[in-house]
């Protein structure tokens, strides 16, 4: 399908805005990324890229043409055709979702005279599409359009998933408004779901609502698993093999992290109660997600006793594998409730510096993170754990313990190399002869 190239302006220069941005232009639109943080765009302009996602840096180096970057409102508005709005959406200490961000961008929008449209790409309670579309209208930009395309990337795979997406959402409340943004993805081979803006915000939360539960439920599976000598690997095999449940997300876990499922299940939570709705099965997952990542510390209690004076390797500090972000990740829960136990924390990532995490210790290695240690835990599956020569490991530790927060390794290779192995929801020990 031949594209018909457009300018598009992207207010955010974080995951989604740099994705979005750096995918629309390799469909051939013409794109102008801004942000508030002047050391980020002048980093960008200089090619570099601020966070950690696989093929990014390739695709905006080879549509550099077609990509700029800018902190000037006017410069960026200047002839678009759409104005994407990317920015964070952070939760409140209530748990509704922050909206300064979203209205800083709507507010200081120029007077437009000409069409164009609006497009709400970050995570936004529903209703929120009808606001922005009030304070357009006050404003007197009656000719500026109004569209919901909510993005379902994933860290990792946010470039893979925009340009090959299971499908495109589109919600707007003028037909003409939602062809637009429809064909600005053509190219892009995917269903297309139409719908009214407020469905389409709420396709998002209920996606990722959906994704959350499969996680928890699991990891409830795991959890009677290990009371009853069942495993969790072999149960979520057969269950996912039946095709009205499928096998995606039943990967049981130390619970899930990150910038968006969280921050979703507690946006989609406060939304509910603010509707007069108590959301019970949402509020289970989030209570079986936060406990789910406090089991490790039980499981270490059990083989070591006290902590206080114990030496813990963390592997992995990003909330899961081809990613830098570690907000809301486990490894920081961990963390710090290992050393609150009077534990001594050493931490190793690929990506990861650290830096950050007071009172952890940043090792290079894996081997490095475990030589005289009481504990390693798996936090995060990187592949490169797989590799590790585990026996030389065990060998340098003062006691050869390994929790393995995401079944990433063979236990009975493990246990071989001379470890105490513990994964989730899978027997402590052998079984019995």
């Amino acid at each position: 399908m031949s594209v018909t190239p457009s300018r598009v302006a992207i207010f955010g220069a974080g995951y989604v805005g740099l994705v979005t941005g750096a995918c629309l232009a390799d469909l051939g639109h013409s794109v102008v990324i801004r942000d508030v943080l002047a050391d980020r765009i002048e980093a960008l302009k200089r090619g570099e890229i601020p966070i950690y996602e696989p093929g990014l840096a390739e695709l905006i180096a080879a549509n550099a043409e077609r990509i700029a970057f800018t902190t000037d409102v006017r410069e960026a508005i200047d002839g678009a055709d759409f104005v994407y709005v990317a920015v964070g959406t952070p939760p409140t200490y209530s748990g509704d979702a922050d909206l300064s961000a979203v209205w800083n961008v709507i507010d200081e929008l120029p007077a437009i005279d000409r069409a164009c449209v609006v497009v709400m790409k970050s995570t936004v309670p529903v209703g929120t599409g009808s606001k922005v579309r009030h304070r357009l209208d006050e404003r007197g930009l009656v000719q500026v359009g109004y569209a919901s395309n909510p993005e379902f990337t994933a860290e990792g795979t946010a470039v893979a998933d925009f340009l090959r997406p299971d499908r495109i959402v589109v919600g707007a409340f003028r037909e003409e408004d939602g062809d637009a943004v429809v064909a600005l993805h053509a190219g892009i081979e995917s269903p297309v779901v139409r719908c009214d803006v407020a469905s389409a915000e709420m396709i998002k939360l209920a996606a990722n609502a959906a994704l959350m539960t499969r996680i928890s439920f699991i990891n409830e599976i795991a959890n009677v698993c290990e009371a009853t000598g069942a495993d969790v690997v072999r149960v979520a095999e057969g269950i996912g093999l039946d095709r009205r449940i499928g096998p995606s997300f039943l990967r049981a876990g130390i619970g899930f992290g990150g910038s968006c499922f969280p921050k979703d299940s507690l946006a989609l939570k406060q939304l509910a109660a603010n509707s007069g709705y108590h959301f019970q099965l949402l509020n289970a997952v989030i209570e079986v997600n936060e406990l789910q990542k406090r089991r490790v510390i039980g499981k270490l209690h059990r083989h070591l006793g006290s902590l206080r004076d114990r030496r813990v390797a963390l592997l992995g500090l990003a909330f899961k594998p081809d990613t830098d972000d570690t907000r809301e990740a486990p490894s920081i829960v961990l963390a710090g409730r290992l050393l609150a136990e009077g534990a001594e924390v050493r931490a190793w990532d690929p990506i990861v510096d650290g830096h950050d995490l007071y009172g952890v210790e940043i090792a290079a290695s894996p081997a490095a993170a475990a030589a005289g240690a009481d504990a390693v835990v798996i936090v995060t599956e990187w592949p490169e754990l797989i590799d590790v020569d585990w026996a030389s490991v065990g060998a340098s530790m003062r006691t050869p313990v390994l929790i393995d927060g995401r079944n990433l390794l063979d236990p009975v290779l493990i246990r071989a190399a001379g470890f105490q192995y513990e994964g989730i929801g899978r027997a402590a020990g052998p079984p019995e002869d």
